[in-house]
């Protein structure tokens, strides 16, 4: 076992503190990472509250993973001390099955083992997440970080950015296609540059005007004000996919009307409830409405590379991990441009005489 630090919520009402634990020793095919960097996802803060009413407490959470190797196991080949690594939402799975045959291991028949708030299937112990200083994981879900990207702004693209790469790929989004991101926040903005990057033509829907000038700074070619009705009626059926990446309950209905013939509205926002939807407005144009989870490992391995050739980064803010719970507060009212992500170096500074192992 190694010991760990890192900051944990004790309750849904408590506040993160600092946290320490141990990580277990490694297994043949397991990968010891020192964490340089992690980014905060609106995820962490629903598990640490209790909003989806199956928190593991202590709840350490922390999915974008970005750091360094320490150690291997004796059966693992492909990575060695030294190495930049990145670890996202997911590290086993049952490997058996068809999805995870498949490469799509996010969605295994015998459901996936989360970075956090999940149990080893190994061992049964709670998984403890990247807010940490180091983390252990098994050799498939370790990703290779490519040297063009920057580790202190990658983290996102670990779930933030996967989550949106996934159906942009799944449809073939590429010159030619007309895509529009509806929402403009820590998804959207992936969204919106990952589109972009892939030759599309890229709208924002957005209630709010005041986004149109970071939405074109992005990348977007233009902007469409959804509660002005006259131009939302201009546009029906001018798309090909509508990526919705709105957090809250809302109506689809008017974006379904945007679609073209065969074209598809796919919902990656976490929301509970969507308000009843007419059909005939799927059926007379054969369109589609879908959702849409991360991506399997080696999607997410092609996101990175992809990120790095074409020098696609999340817009970040750079935090220390005493700073946590600020930064849930501000995240809930939308006070970041667009992803927060933590320097673990801050926790060095917090436990200059801990023995564990934290990267300078």
């Amino acid at each position: 076992m190694s010991r760990a630090i890192g900051y944990a919520a004790q309750g849904a009402d408590t506040p993160m503190t600092a946290f320490h634990f141990e990580r277990r020793d490694l297994r043949p095919d397991d990968v010891a990472i020192d964490i340089l960097y992690c980014g905060v996802c609106h995820s962490d803060l629903h598990q640490v509250r209790n909003d989806w009413k199956n928190t593991l407490y202590p709840s350490l959470p922390g999915h974008e993973i970005v750091g360094r190797v320490t150690a291997v196991g004796s059966d693992v080949g492909r990575f060695k001390p030294g190495q930049m690594v990145a670890v996202g939402c997911l590290v086993d799975s049952c490997m058996k099955c068809e999805p995870c045959c498949g490469g799509q291991e996010q969605y295994c028949s015998h459901f996936p083992t989360m970075t956090y708030n999940s149990k080893d299937r190994r061992d049964g112990q709670p998984t403890l997440g990247g807010y940490s200083d180091h983390i252990v994981v098994r050799d498939h879900f370790v990703l290779s970080l490519p040297d063009g990207l920057d580790p202190k702004r990658a983290a996102p693209l670990l779930c933030a950015g996967i989550t949106t790469w996934a159906p942009l790929r799944r449809r073939k989004v590429g010159p030619g296609s007309r895509v529009a991101i509806a929402g403009l926040g820590g998804l959207g903005h992936m969204g919106v540059k990952l589109a972009a990057g892939l030759g599309a033509d890229v709208t924002v829907l957005t209630t709010s005007p005041s986004k149109e000038a970071d939405a074109l700074a992005l990348g977007a070619h233009r902007v469409l004000i959804t509660k002005d009705k006259a131009a939302m009626k201009q546009a029906t059926a001018s798309f090909d996919l509508v990526l919705d990446t709105i957090p809250v309950a809302h109506d689809v209905k008017p974006y379904l009307h945007l679609l073209k013939v065969h074209g598809v509205h796919a919902i990656v926002g976490a929301i509970d409830v969507l308000p009843p939807v007419n059909s005939m407005l799927l059926v007379a144009w054969q369109r589609s409405l879908e959702g849409s989870m991360i991506g399997g490992i080696a999607e997410t391995q092609e996101l990175l590379d992809f990120c790095a050739e074409k020098n696609i980064l999340p817009e970040t803010e750079t935090i220390d991990m005493q700073d946590i719970n600020e930064a849930f507060e501000r995240m809930l009212k939308s006070d970041v441009k667009y992803r927060f992500v933590i320097d673990m170096a801050s926790l060095k500074r917090e436990f200059p005489d801990d023995k564990s192992r934290i990267s300078a």
